[in-house]
């Protein structure tokens, strides 16, 4: 299924030779990255969690190891320490926020309004650092995003979205596809985003429309259950059946909002992907069927469930694929060229990356 709408995912045709498309694709499998998830699951549980910023640079290294582009694979540099700092930083201040709440609730408001340019600050940093520890071709990313930029996409989108009941959850995302796109930089180029609403606004809505006809759905079978079944219908009028329909209630509500979200954030990652343009003129684009992506989500949280967790590298690695192989890049012009150039750009820049100061903060 997968190679057939790879198949259908191609680039624009054009007469100008030296316009090419090229895919990403994701070469690792669930029986190698088991054995490293099994080793960090392990060790995680034996330092009561310690061991878990280390397990994330394991994880991140095995994946951006296994993304290749152009027959080149992506780094991740990051140390241990870095993101154990990083993690202390923000369980600390959760924990003297909850204790000042506690014992002085003044001071902890107080503290609750610093968390509208706290958060921004975390993830302004959060996004710099992961940047610079990522390259491509021994080159580093980076990140120029300011907190400023960091409040308005992640605190007042997120605020415009929950008052207007999700109506501006579109509007929020624009902002953080274009904060987060148009700050980047790879060898000191820019890269820039701008995903339209068309199309957040139909995934949105089309999201919206398939949890509904699967609510019908359920309800119908629910209901035809009830009519078949007389003496079934006479036993939910013990109190103790009140529980398991409140029980019932609160997942299937929980369902269908998670199909929502999984079918808008497909459309997200086309949108904002498909809206991404490198140094001016090298487009990207994302193909992901917005159903399939739901369906290989959902499928993979049944399979971990019923499994306790033991497929759970292999449900990341079918993710990653599906993802990878429906993702790619117009390069306008020659690709050694235009590597050479970014290369030689960055050899002048990159030493101030190599000993770089900074801690993940989780974004």
């Amino acid at each position: 299924m997968v190679v057939a709408e790879a198949a259908s995912f191609q680039a624009a045709p054009t007469r100008d030779v030296s316009i090419d498309f090229h895919r990403f694709s994701f070469m690792g499998s669930g029986k190698e990255y088991f054995g490293i998830w099994i080793v960090n699951v392990f060790l995680t549980i034996v330092t009561l969690g310690i061991y878990s910023a280390w397990a994330k640079v394991r994880r991140n290294r095995y994946f951006y190891g296994n993304t290749v582009l152009l027959g080149r694979t992506f780094e991740y540099h990051a140390k241990g320490k870095q993101i154990l700092i990083g993690r202390v930083i923000v369980f600390g201040y959760l924990i003297l926020y909850n204790l000042l709440l506690t014992f002085v609730p003044i001071v902890g408001i107080a503290l609750l309004l610093l968390s509208l340019f706290f958060v921004p600050w975390l993830a302004a940093r959060g996004l710099r650092f992961s940047a610079r520890v990522t390259s491509y071709r021994n080159v580093r990313f980076d990140f120029v995003g300011t907190m400023g930029g960091a409040f308005k996409a992640f605190i007042l989108g997120g605020f415009l979205s929950i008052i207007t009941l999700g109506l501006l959850t579109p509007l929020a995302s624009r902002w953080v596809g274009r904060y987060v796109g148009s700050n980047l930089r790879f060898g000191g180029r820019a890269f820039e985003t701008n995903p339209p609403f068309g199309p957040l606004y139909r995934g949105m809505f089309l999201g919206v429309g398939l949890a509904l006809v699967l609510g019908v759905v359920v309800f119908a079978i629910l209901m035809g259950t009830l009519r078949a079944s007389p003496s079934l219908l006479q036993s939910l009028n013990d109190p103790r059946w009140g529980w398991v329909g409140l029980g019932a209630g609160y997942v299937a509500s929980m369902s269908f909002y998670a199909v929502i979200a999984l079918f808008y954030s497909a459309a997200v990652r086309n949108a904002v992907w498909g809206a991404t343009v490198f140094d001016g003129k090298h487009r990207f684009l994302s193909g992901l069927s917005r159903g399939r992506y739901t369906w290989i989500a959902i499928s993979n949280f049944v399979v971990t469930i019923l499994t306790l967790g033991l497929l759970r590298p292999w449900a990341a690695v079918r993710m990653a694929r599906y993802k990878w192989t429906l993702t790619g890049v117009t390069v306008f012009g020659a690709v050694g060229t235009l590597m050479s150039e970014i290369e030689a750009e960055a050899s002048a820049v990159g030493a101030e990356f190599m000993d770089f100061e900074g801690f993940d903060f989780g974004f």
